[in-house]
């Protein structure tokens, strides 16, 4: 199936929320999040992640560094030319 998957959030978070197990602030789990965002990256090749922050804001949290290379790269800013080049990505 062609199925494209679209993620919207800052990604901002602490570092150990995405790369620890059991660093999810909401329970103990057994998998870090880097896991299952590098599973959903993986078997969806048309995925993009949409961040609200201003894209000038991004180097600055570390976190949202790390999901981007995980997401390999494919995380656009959530305004009208992010949204058209995410458009665009998904569509080719």
């Amino acid at each position: 199936a062609d199925y494209k998957v679209i993620i919207v959030g800052d990604a901002a978070m602490a570092p150990y929320e995405i790369l620890s197990p059991g660093g999810s602030i909401e329970y103990l789990n057994k998998e870090a999040g880097a896991v299952w965002i590098d599973r959903f990256s993986r078997n969806w090749r048309r995925l993009i992640w949409l961040n609200p922050t201003p894209q000038e804001h991004w180097p600055y949290t570390q976190s949202v560094g790390i999901v981007r290379e995980l997401v390999e790269n494919r995380m656009f800013p959530l305004t009208l030319e992010g949204l058209e080049e995410g458009a665009r990505y998904l569509s080719s």
